[in-house]
């Protein structure tokens, strides 16, 4: 008679202590509804700026094209949803995430570590460098020979945090012009209204080559950079199946293919 009810204080205990470590666990488990959130809209809102080309512009018809509008596009089909494309204010974009506005920032966003603290970052899908354009006929070879002259960038883009990590390079401009996109800031260097323009690479030598302007990049660049997809902070199950979605373009070419329209070559490093 002891035995049984030793053995049934046991049971009793063993029953509360799993019942305890599961009402626990339920209650300090978080649940992450990212990729059902989209699925159950039917819709994935893509923040972008539209004047940022090859990544994401808009065309002669106002159309919003571009390689990341392209990928995105494979990606959402993948998915099972609708791709809405929504220009943002770039100064704004994690406002945009937090509000849910969009979905996720997918434009030629560079990583850095304050996007890292403020967002979910996707693996990185394309390298870049932070470059100067200048004119070609005004013999800037060096970043030496910008001592004293002006450099204009994209307020809120990762061109300013490249120009901080060269505070002596900085010391030596004459000013530096924030302006509301590249696009802009390129429309002011072709005016001679400032000497050099810092921003992405891939964007310029798109730009360059498309609108043949007679500008020039200067071999010495000011960061090395990696291109990734941003979403709200802990949206990690949207991640992972956007993350997927891009393994399943590449494997079958699509990705490449894109790539190829945009760069002449496959320019990306998903595997």
């Amino acid at each position: 008679m002891k035995a049984k009810k030793v053995i049934i204080i046991l049971l009793v205990l063993i029953f509360s202590v799993a019942s305890f470590a599961a009402c626990g666990g339920q209650s300090t488990k978080t649940t992450d509804e990212s990729l059902k959130y989209i699925q159950d809209r039917g819709k994935l809102i893509m923040g972008l700026d539209d004047s940022f080309p090859p990544m994401g512009f808009r065309d002669e018809n106002n159309e919003i094209v571009g390689f990341d509008v392209d990928v995105a596009k494979a990606v959402a089909e993948k998915l099972g949803v609708e791709l809405v494309l929504q220009p943002i204010d770039w100064n704004a974009k994690e406002q945009e995430l937090a509000t849910k506005n969009i979905d996720c920032i997918w434009n030629g966003m560079s990583v850095n570590e304050e996007r890292k603290k403020n967002m979910t970052l996707s693996a990185a899908y394309m390298d870049n460098n932070m470059a100067l354009v200048v004119r070609a006929d005004e013999g800037i070879a060096t970043l030496a020979d910008m001592k004293g002259k002006s450099l204009a960038l994209q307020a809120g883009s990762s061109a300013m945090d490249a120009l901080d990590g060269k505070a002596d390079f900085k010391a030596e401009l004459k000013e530096v012009v924030e302006l509301k996109d590249n696009v802009q800031a390129l429309m002011n260097l072709e005016t001679k209204a400032v000497d050099a323009v810092l921003m992405d690479d891939v964007v310029a030598r798109y730009y360059i080559e498309t609108n043949k302007k007679p500008f020039v990049i200067v071999d010495e660049t000011l960061a090395t950079e990696e291109y990734a997809i941003g979403f709200r902070k802990g949206d990690e199950s949207l991640k992972t199946a956007v993350e997927d979605a891009l393994k399943e373009l590449a494997k079958e070419g699509k990705l490449a293919e894109i790539a190829t329209k945009w760069f002449g070559s496959d320019i990306t490093k998903i595997k």
